[in-house]
């Protein structure tokens, strides 16, 4: 163990945050971080909307399911997936840019990923909390005229920064052998795997709320999945430029 790995494992979302607002040193520190992930072949297919503004943020917790915390905290983060600035590099060098491809949608979408988790981690390395806002691909139209989002960008999901205010306990994960497959997938202990982590999560709300939330985590993915979740997303990102043909 090491402290890379010791904040790493001491992860938690954090929901209610102290009205302290973050400097600018801060901020540029997250945003460097997050430049630094890994991106495909260099592309760097993403873009960070840092809001701050009380109304904008009201308004953003509204589309996004009236989630408080979006409100409340210091610094709301907006990552986009980002084939515009792309299409204007190929331009530049007299090229046009065959963007409607899923690969190009892929790789921009991992690229916004993985510089979000890099900031994550910095922000949480200076004493701060994150939880990222999945609620911001409720409502995409709304969301990317508030934030006047070009052609070829969509925003992928939100993210609360900022001092904590209370400290949840760590969440249980899977149990590593559900994960983690050594040189082909096996299918064989998966089930017994799901069974294992539905007692532990059991636990883990039981204890959480005080008895008053009796589920398990099979369970709360099947109430998930039966359905379509968010079926305007296709063509959302058709109309913004993305094509999946």
């Amino acid at each position: 163990m090491n402290p890379t790995i010791e904040l790493l494992q001491r992860h938690r979302s954090i929901r209610k945050y102290k009205s302290i607002p973050l400097d600018s040193e801060q901020i540029i520190a997250i945003l460097h971080s997050a430049q630094m992930a890994s991106s495909s072949s260099n592309v760097q297919a993403y873009s960070v909307i840092a809001v701050t503004d009380p109304a904008m943020k009201k308004e953003l917790a509204v589309l996004t399911g009236n989630q408080a915390y979006v409100e409340q905290c210091p610094l709301f983060l907006v990552w986009c997936a980002d084939m515009y600035r792309l299409r204007e590099a190929c331009e530049m060098q007299g090229t046009e840019m065959v963007h409607g491809t899923m690969e190009n949608f892929i790789v921009a979408t991992v690229d916004t990923a993985l510089a979000a988790q890099n900031a994550a981690i910095a922000a949480e390395s200076m004493g701060l909390g994150i939880v990222y806002i999945g609620g911001i691909r409720n409502n995409p139209r709304e969301v990317t005229k508030l934030l006047q989002l070009p052609e070829l960008v969509y925003p992928v999901f939100g993210m609360c920064v900022g001092y904590p205010d209370h400290t949840p306990e760590i969440k249980p994960r899977l149990g590593s052998k559900a994960v983690f497959h050594h040189n082909t997938y096996d299918t064989a202990g998966v089930r017994g795997e799901i069974e294992n982590y539905d007692q532990v999560m059991r636990a883990y709300y039981l204890e959480r709320t005080k008895g008053k939330r009796d589920t398990v985590w099979s369970k709360e993915m099947a109430d998930k999945y039966r359905q379509p979740i968010r079926e305007h997303m296709r063509a959302f990102l058709e109309e913004q430029g993305f094509r999946f043909d």
